[in-house]
Protein backbone atom coordinates (compact mmCIF):
# COMPACT_ATOMS: atom_id res chain seq x y z
CA UNK A 1 0.00 0.00 0.00
CA UNK A 2 1.46 3.49 -1.06
CA UNK A 3 1.88 5.72 1.86
CA UNK A 4 -0.37 8.97 2.23
CA UNK A 5 1.45 11.65 0.86
CA UNK A 6 4.49 10.05 -1.35
CA UNK A 7 3.05 11.15 -4.62
CA UNK A 8 2.97 14.74 -3.75
CA UNK A 9 5.01 17.12 -5.81
CA UNK A 10 3.15 20.39 -5.73
CA UNK A 11 6.27 21.72 -3.61
CA UNK A 12 8.92 23.51 -6.04
CA UNK A 13 12.36 22.68 -5.53
CA UNK A 14 14.53 24.69 -2.80
CA UNK A 15 16.44 26.80 -5.60
CA UNK A 16 19.78 25.95 -2.98
CA UNK A 17 19.23 21.98 -3.34
CA UNK A 18 18.32 21.57 -6.96
CA UNK A 19 20.63 21.17 -10.22
CA UNK A 20 19.51 23.14 -13.08
CA UNK A 21 19.61 21.58 -16.37
CA UNK A 22 22.97 23.83 -17.41
CA UNK A 23 24.50 22.49 -14.03
CA UNK A 24 23.23 18.82 -14.43
CA UNK A 25 26.21 16.85 -14.62
CA UNK A 26 26.76 13.21 -16.36
CA UNK A 27 26.51 9.94 -14.11
CA UNK A 28 30.19 8.82 -13.13
CA UNK A 29 30.23 5.24 -15.21
CA UNK A 30 30.46 2.12 -12.85
CA UNK A 31 33.56 1.57 -14.80
CA UNK A 32 35.21 4.55 -13.47
CA UNK A 33 33.59 4.97 -9.99
CA UNK A 34 34.45 1.21 -8.64
CA UNK A 35 38.16 1.73 -9.86
CA UNK A 36 38.08 5.16 -7.85
CA UNK A 37 36.35 3.60 -5.13
CA UNK A 38 38.88 0.74 -4.23
CA UNK A 39 41.51 3.44 -4.34
CA UNK A 40 39.96 6.06 -2.55
CA UNK A 41 39.00 2.94 0.40
CA UNK A 42 42.83 1.48 0.56
CA UNK A 43 43.66 5.44 1.64
CA UNK A 44 40.93 4.62 4.38
CA UNK A 45 42.58 2.06 5.45
CA UNK A 46 46.02 4.14 5.77
CA UNK A 47 43.76 6.79 6.93
CA UNK A 48 42.65 4.28 9.67
CA UNK A 49 46.19 2.55 10.67
CA UNK A 50 47.49 6.66 10.44
CA UNK A 51 44.36 7.83 13.54
CA UNK A 52 44.78 3.81 15.44
CA UNK A 53 49.06 4.18 15.74
CA UNK A 54 48.54 8.01 16.83
CA UNK A 55 46.19 8.03 18.72
CA UNK A 56 44.03 10.72 16.85
CA UNK A 57 40.01 11.17 17.40
CA UNK A 58 38.15 11.77 14.76
CA UNK A 59 34.28 12.63 14.66
CA UNK A 60 32.90 13.01 10.97
CA UNK A 61 28.70 14.18 10.65
CA UNK A 62 26.59 12.95 7.88
CA UNK A 63 23.70 15.10 7.99
CA UNK A 64 21.15 16.24 4.85
CA UNK A 65 17.57 15.29 2.87
CA UNK A 66 16.29 12.45 3.54
CA UNK A 67 17.56 9.70 0.83
CA UNK A 68 20.03 11.78 -0.05
CA UNK A 69 22.90 9.18 0.16
CA UNK A 70 24.05 9.32 3.54
CA UNK A 71 23.81 5.47 4.48
CA UNK A 72 25.43 4.39 1.03
CA UNK A 73 28.19 6.45 1.75
CA UNK A 74 28.80 5.39 5.38
CA UNK A 75 28.47 1.26 3.75
CA UNK A 76 31.48 2.04 1.42
CA UNK A 77 33.66 3.83 3.56
CA UNK A 78 33.34 1.49 6.15
CA UNK A 79 33.86 -1.80 4.42
CA UNK A 80 36.88 -2.32 5.69
CA UNK A 81 37.95 -0.50 7.96
CA UNK A 82 38.22 -2.52 11.30
CA UNK A 83 34.52 -2.07 13.49
CA UNK A 84 36.85 -1.37 16.80
CA UNK A 85 38.49 1.65 15.38
CA UNK A 86 35.41 3.12 12.80
CA UNK A 87 32.18 2.77 14.11
CA UNK A 88 29.38 4.61 13.31
CA UNK A 89 26.56 5.83 15.60
CA UNK A 90 23.21 6.15 14.71
CA UNK A 91 20.98 6.74 17.53
CA UNK A 92 16.86 6.37 17.89
CA UNK A 93 14.78 8.58 19.59
CA UNK A 94 15.53 9.87 22.94
CA UNK A 95 14.38 8.32 26.01
CA UNK A 96 12.41 9.72 28.43
CA UNK A 97 14.86 9.95 30.69
CA UNK A 98 17.03 11.04 27.68
CA UNK A 99 14.66 14.22 26.96
CA UNK A 100 15.46 15.68 30.88
CA UNK A 101 19.21 15.45 30.03
CA UNK A 102 21.07 18.50 29.08
CA UNK A 103 20.66 17.75 25.17
CA UNK A 104 24.30 17.23 24.05
CA UNK A 105 24.85 14.48 26.43
CA UNK A 106 23.55 11.47 24.72
CA UNK A 107 25.96 12.50 21.85
CA UNK A 108 29.20 13.09 24.01
CA UNK A 109 29.06 9.25 25.70
CA UNK A 110 29.55 7.98 21.75
CA UNK A 111 32.92 10.48 20.99
CA UNK A 112 35.76 8.87 20.11
CA UNK A 113 38.71 8.03 22.53
CA UNK A 114 42.21 8.47 21.38
CA UNK A 115 42.90 5.71 17.82
CA UNK A 116 39.26 6.23 17.08
CA UNK A 117 37.34 7.32 14.23
CA UNK A 118 33.19 7.78 14.65
CA UNK A 119 30.36 8.86 12.34
CA UNK A 120 27.38 10.22 13.23
CA UNK A 121 24.55 9.25 11.07
CA UNK A 122 22.73 11.79 11.49
CA UNK A 123 23.78 13.86 15.00
CA UNK A 124 23.05 16.62 17.56
CA UNK A 125 21.44 18.51 14.14
CA UNK A 126 18.10 16.59 14.96
CA UNK A 127 17.38 19.70 16.81
CA UNK A 128 17.48 22.08 14.00
CA UNK A 129 15.74 19.82 11.76
CA UNK A 130 13.36 17.40 12.29
CA UNK A 131 12.55 18.55 15.99
CA UNK A 132 12.30 21.80 14.78
CA UNK A 133 10.21 21.46 11.68
CA UNK A 134 7.99 18.42 13.60
CA UNK A 135 7.65 20.81 16.62
CA UNK A 136 9.34 18.21 18.53
CA UNK A 137 10.89 21.02 20.83
CA UNK A 138 10.15 24.26 21.81
CA UNK A 139 11.39 27.38 20.10
CA UNK A 140 13.48 28.18 23.31
CA UNK A 141 15.23 24.65 23.03
CA UNK A 142 15.66 25.45 19.46
CA UNK A 143 17.20 28.61 19.73
CA UNK A 144 19.60 27.58 22.87
CA UNK A 145 20.92 24.62 20.60
CA UNK A 146 21.82 27.30 17.79
CA UNK A 147 23.52 29.53 20.02
CA UNK A 148 24.91 26.48 22.26
CA UNK A 149 26.30 23.60 18.77
CA UNK A 150 29.06 26.44 17.91
CA UNK A 151 30.64 26.23 21.58
CA UNK A 152 30.00 22.83 21.89
CA UNK A 153 31.86 21.80 18.86
CA UNK A 154 34.68 24.69 18.98
CA UNK A 155 35.65 22.85 22.93
CA UNK A 156 35.76 19.41 20.39
CA UNK A 157 37.99 21.02 18.68
CA UNK A 158 40.16 22.70 21.00
CA UNK A 159 40.39 19.13 22.83
CA UNK A 160 41.79 17.99 19.56
CA UNK A 161 39.32 16.29 17.70
CA UNK A 162 39.13 16.72 13.97
CA UNK A 163 35.54 17.33 13.36
CA UNK A 164 34.30 17.28 10.03
CA UNK A 165 30.32 17.74 8.86
CA UNK A 166 28.88 17.24 5.62
CA UNK A 167 25.50 17.83 4.51
CA UNK A 168 23.99 15.24 1.41
CA UNK A 169 22.34 17.60 -0.48
CA UNK A 170 19.30 16.07 -3.22
CA UNK A 171 16.88 17.85 -5.44
CA UNK A 172 12.81 17.25 -4.34
CA UNK A 173 12.57 15.19 -7.73
CA UNK A 174 15.51 13.15 -7.31
CA UNK A 175 13.99 12.59 -3.24
CA UNK A 176 10.69 11.64 -4.54
CA UNK A 177 12.28 8.83 -7.21
CA UNK A 178 14.43 7.47 -4.26
CA UNK A 179 11.19 6.91 -2.14
CA UNK A 180 9.47 5.36 -4.74
CA UNK A 181 12.46 3.16 -5.55
CA UNK A 182 12.02 2.22 -1.72
CA UNK A 183 8.70 1.66 -2.30
CA UNK A 184 8.70 -0.93 -4.54
CA UNK A 185 11.95 -2.80 -3.63
CA UNK A 186 11.23 -5.33 -0.69
CA UNK A 187 14.75 -5.25 0.51
CA UNK A 188 14.47 -1.53 0.96
CA UNK A 189 10.94 -1.02 1.88
CA UNK A 190 12.48 -0.76 5.30
CA UNK A 191 13.93 2.92 4.64
CA UNK A 192 10.90 4.16 3.64
CA UNK A 193 8.67 5.83 7.08
CA UNK A 194 6.44 8.12 8.13
CA UNK A 195 8.85 10.62 8.95
CA UNK A 196 10.17 10.42 5.07
CA UNK A 197 6.36 10.91 3.57
CA UNK A 198 6.08 14.18 6.48
CA UNK A 199 9.63 15.23 4.38
CA UNK A 200 8.15 15.81 1.22
CA UNK A 201 5.05 17.79 2.56
CA UNK A 202 7.54 20.27 4.76
CA UNK A 203 10.45 20.25 1.78
CA UNK A 204 10.53 24.44 2.12
CA UNK A 205 10.03 23.66 6.06
CA UNK A 206 13.36 21.35 6.13
CA UNK A 207 15.16 24.28 3.49
CA UNK A 208 14.81 27.05 5.76
CA UNK A 209 15.70 25.02 8.83
CA UNK A 210 18.72 23.90 7.01
CA UNK A 211 19.40 27.52 5.96
CA UNK A 212 19.09 28.78 9.56
CA UNK A 213 21.37 25.92 10.96
CA UNK A 214 23.85 26.71 8.49
CA UNK A 215 23.70 30.68 9.07
CA UNK A 216 24.40 29.64 12.80
CA UNK A 217 26.78 26.64 12.73
CA UNK A 218 28.51 27.04 9.73
CA UNK A 219 32.28 27.97 11.84
CA UNK A 220 35.67 28.66 10.67
CA UNK A 221 36.35 26.02 13.38
CA UNK A 222 33.83 23.26 11.80
CA UNK A 223 33.00 24.36 8.66
CA UNK A 224 29.74 22.75 6.81
CA UNK A 225 30.69 21.05 3.57
CA UNK A 226 28.00 20.62 0.59
CA UNK A 227 28.04 16.94 -1.03
CA UNK A 228 26.05 17.50 -4.20
CA UNK A 229 24.41 13.98 -3.98
CA UNK A 230 21.88 13.88 -7.29
CA UNK A 231 24.23 11.03 -8.45
CA UNK A 232 24.83 8.52 -5.75
CA UNK A 233 28.50 7.30 -7.38
CA UNK A 234 29.76 10.18 -7.89
CA UNK A 235 28.24 11.88 -4.48
CA UNK A 236 30.38 9.25 -2.44
CA UNK A 237 33.49 9.50 -4.52
CA UNK A 238 34.05 13.28 -4.04
CA UNK A 239 32.75 13.28 -0.21
CA UNK A 240 35.43 10.72 0.25
CA UNK A 241 37.88 12.09 -1.46
CA UNK A 242 37.56 15.66 0.23
CA UNK A 243 37.60 13.92 3.42
CA UNK A 244 40.69 12.64 2.62
CA UNK A 245 42.07 15.20 2.05
CA UNK A 246 40.85 17.35 5.47
CA UNK A 247 42.89 15.07 7.46
CA UNK A 248 47.07 15.03 7.41
CA UNK A 249 47.81 11.04 7.86
CA UNK A 250 50.44 8.98 6.10
CA UNK A 251 51.20 5.74 5.29
CA UNK A 252 52.24 3.54 8.53
CA UNK A 253 54.15 0.53 8.11
CA UNK A 254 52.13 -2.05 8.99
CA UNK A 255 53.46 -5.34 11.07
CA UNK A 256 54.73 -8.11 9.55
CA UNK A 257 52.82 -11.39 10.66
CA UNK A 258 54.87 -14.37 9.81
CA UNK A 259 52.67 -17.48 10.63
CA UNK A 260 53.84 -20.49 12.12
CA UNK A 261 54.73 -23.78 11.08
CA UNK A 262 51.80 -26.13 11.78
CA UNK A 263 52.76 -28.44 14.85
CA UNK A 264 53.37 -32.21 14.54
CA UNK A 265 49.78 -33.50 15.45
CA UNK A 266 48.82 -35.20 18.75
CA UNK A 267 46.77 -38.17 17.92
CA UNK A 268 43.36 -35.66 18.17
CA UNK A 269 40.80 -37.29 15.98
CA UNK A 270 37.35 -35.11 14.56
CA UNK A 271 34.10 -36.72 15.96
CA UNK A 272 31.96 -37.79 13.30
CA UNK A 273 29.27 -36.34 11.49
CA UNK A 274 26.41 -37.99 13.13
CA UNK A 275 26.90 -36.47 16.43
CA UNK A 276 26.22 -33.03 14.84
CA UNK A 277 23.53 -30.74 13.65
CA UNK A 278 24.63 -29.44 10.33
CA UNK A 279 23.07 -26.57 8.33
CA UNK A 280 21.00 -28.14 5.19
CA UNK A 281 22.51 -27.74 1.62
CA UNK A 282 20.05 -25.54 0.09
CA UNK A 283 22.77 -24.61 -2.44
CA UNK A 284 22.85 -28.10 -3.85
CA UNK A 285 18.87 -27.52 -4.82
CA UNK A 286 19.75 -24.21 -7.04
CA UNK A 287 19.73 -24.80 -10.77
CA UNK A 288 22.95 -23.93 -12.40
Amino acid sequence: MTPEGIMTKHLPEDNNESLDAEDRVSKLSKKVYEQELYRLQTELGQLQEWVRSTGQRVVIVFEGRDAAGKGGTLKRITQYLNPRVARIIALPSPTERQRTEWYFQRYIEHLPAAGEIVFFDRSWYNRAGVERVMEFCTDEEYRRFLHQAPIFERMLVEEGIALRKYWFSVSLDEQERRFQSRLHDPLRRWKLSPMDVESIKRWEAYSRAKDEMFVHTDIPEAPWFVVEAGDKRRARINMIAHLLTTLPYSEVEPTLVKLPKRPPSQGYQRPGKEHFSYVPDHAATLTP
